[in-house]
Order: structure tokens, then C-alpha cells, then sequence
């Protein structure tokens, strides 16, 4: 009994990392070119407690850039190319945080019907309206002593705004996804999305003001394929 245990165990064992090494993946680089915008400080005085959350100066995270024009906030994910299944929403909520009177994080995505947590730890009123466009739009006032919703989309969804009404600086964007592949880069522009099984897919990179661009990429079992992306500042349109 004990010798058929171990022996099912050992087969187990080899068939996941047999999996873990079969999985492939996409990896790249996002990166701005021209001008590098200037974003006016956001101004909170019409609210003391927002002031008070902040020792310095607060901008805008529509263009955040790292060292060399790497772009953050920008969201990448496989648009074609998937096996057709269904993906379980994740048992973990998501977490969308009202701190310093400013959403984080400022761009993210969920799986449909994944719970996601809004919270309130500033100590004054928040309004949180979100305003999709196939999942209901939902308007909640949240003072102080409300320190969480939860709301959950039933329905998959690009990117749509979350605002706050009360305080107008405050946005957030955020996707509701029939899978997992994917992710949004940080201030040094890297991503990856791992696990995927062998095949041809596209490869789709949003940003909220310079819009979207997509390749095509194979990747054979165990393979890593490079996908860079480089966004430029949009021109101004003639009068």
C-alpha cells in the first residue's frame, strides 16, 4: 500500500513539474517616445483631510515614467489565441484602496464574477461611481465610518472608469476579464504573463490616453517570446 501511495505521489510530483516546465510565456518592455508631458499638481485643498494624507506634492498617473521612458499603467493581455474554457474567478478579492484621497491601484482588471473590495481608510467621504457600460453602473456614497463595499461584474468588460465624485481628481480604470493572462506594468515598463500553454496568440498592450497596440507572437512548450511595445505621444489635432 505504502509502495502504491509513493509511486502515485512520484508520478504526481513528475507530472507537475512537468507541467510547471511545459508552460510558456510572453515577457517585454513598455516604453514612451516624445515629449515628456507636464502634469499640473493635483490640487486637494477643497478637502483638509486629503491635504493632511500627503507630505509632498500629488500628480496625475496618467503618463508614469521610469528611468528611460519606461511606461507604467499600461495593461497587456492576450486577446486571441486561448484554449476555449471557462476560468474560475479567483476566491481572493480583488482590493481597489481610496487612500490619500487617490484610487490604487490606478489601473487594474479582474475575472468575472471575482469580488472586488473598495475601501475607505482616509476618514472622510468618498463617492465611488463606476460607470461600465454592459455591467450595471453603481453610485455609492461612502463617509467615513464606511470603510468597504464589495461589488461584483457578472459580465466581461474592457476598461471603463471608476471616479469619485466628490473629489474629481480621483479615476481609476479597471477591466473585467474571461481569463488570467494578464498584467499592467509598473513605473520600469516590465511585464510578463507565464503559463501559457504552446500556441500562437495576440498580445495586447492598452494605455489610457495613447490607446492600443497589438502583436502576434508563437511561443513552443517551455518558450519565452520577447513582445516590446512603444507608445508615442499622440499629435495634436488641427483646428
Amino acid at each position: 500500500m505504502k509502495k502504491t501511495l509513493l509511486s502515485l505521489m512520484a508520478v504526481g510530483l513528475s507530472l507537475a513539474i512537468t507541467s510547471m516546465a511545459s508552460a510558456a510565456s510572453v515577457t517585454g518592455t513598455i516604453t514612451y517616445e516624445g515629449r515628456v508631458p507636464k502634469f499640473r499638481e493635483i490640487k486637494m485643498g477643497a478637502d483638509p483631510i486629503c491635504v493632511g494624507k500627503h507630505s509632498s506634492a500629488v500628480f496625475p498617473e496618467t503618463v508614469l515614467l521610469g528611468e528611460g521612458n519606461t511606461l507604467g499603467n499600461v495593461f497587456i493581455h492576450i486577446i486571441s489565441g486561448l484554449p476555449k474554457k471557462n476560468y474560475p474567478a479567483p476566491a481572493e478579492p480583488h482590493i481597489l484602496n481610496q487612500k490619500g484621497c487617490i484610487y490604487s491601484p490606478h489601473v487594474s482588471a479582474v475575472i468575472v464574477g471575482q469580488k472586488v473590495e473598495i475601501l475607505n481608510p482616509d476618514g472622510t467621504l468618498h463617492n465611488v461611481h463606476a460607470l461600465p457600460k454592459i455591467n450595471p453602473e453603481f453610485n455609492i456614497a461612502m463617509p467615513k465610518f464606511r470603510k468597504k463595499i464589495t461589488k461584483v461584474f457578472e459580465k466581461a468588460e474592457f476598461m471603463f472608469p471608476i471616479k469619485c465624485d466628490v473629489h474629481p481628481w480621483m479615476l481609476s480604470w479597471i477591466a473585467v476579464m474571461e481569463h488570467p493572462y494578464f498584467t499592467v506594468t509598473e513605473k520600469d515598463g516590465k511585464f510578463t504573463i507565464d503559463n501559457l500553454p504552446a500556441g500562437t496568440y495576440e498580445v495586447e498592450a492598452w494605455h489610457e490616453k495613447m490607446g492600443k497596440q497589438k502583436v502576434t507572437i508563437t511561443v513552443a512548450d517551455g518558450e519565452t517570446q520577447t513582445a516590446d511595445f512603444t507608445f508615442k505621444r499622440p499629435s495634436k489635432k488641427k483646428k
